[in-house]
């Protein structure tokens, strides 16, 4: 029995009947139409019915009903952004991973191996972090008695 290319309930998925010359972009422009269009008018609807008044602490900030205490511009340590990092490039990696194991089945062994390689990958830059002490929190005292293997005195 010959295959007709017309046979798969009134489809055809023939190659002549595909245009591979220039690619059909219609409904991307169609989505990006809708979103600029759903965020102009949220906006518009937003300045047209939005509230407009002008009170003694309009423009405070609001600190969750306490009253505003310092400046908000204080500096942070170092090790706060370095673990912002860290979790940043490691939240990645998962998503990585959890792409693969949706797909493990069409990659194959090739693709088991990559993964392995990527994880073993992932697991020096992890030791290496370890290993540098960028995972170190406690003070710099804490950490040299640390590694001197002094107990420090409660």
């Amino acid at each position: 029995m010959l295959y007709h290319p017309v046979d798969n309930h009134g489809f055809d998925f023939s190659y002549s009947s595909m245009n591979t010359e220039t690619p059909c972009l219609w409904p991307l422009g169609v989505f990006f139409g809708c979103a600029v269009t759903v965020v102009v008018l949220m906006m518009a609807v937003s300045f047209l019915l939005g509230q407009r008044h002008t009170g003694r602490v309009t423009g405070e900030p609001f600190e969750s009903g306490m009253p505003v205490t310092g400046d908000a511009r204080i500096r942070f340590s170092i090790k706060y952004y370095l673990v912002a990092m860290f979790f940043v490039v490691f939240d990645v990696e998962a998503l990585f991973i959890f792409a693969w194991a949706v797909s493990v089945r069409e990659v194959g062994w090739s693709g088991y191996v990559e993964m392995v390689i990527f994880i073993g990958i992932l697991l020096a830059a992890l030791i290496y972090l370890w290993k540098l002490g960028a995972l170190e929190w406690g003070t710099l005292k804490h950490q040299a008695l640390y590694r001197s293997g002094v107990k420090e005195k409660p």
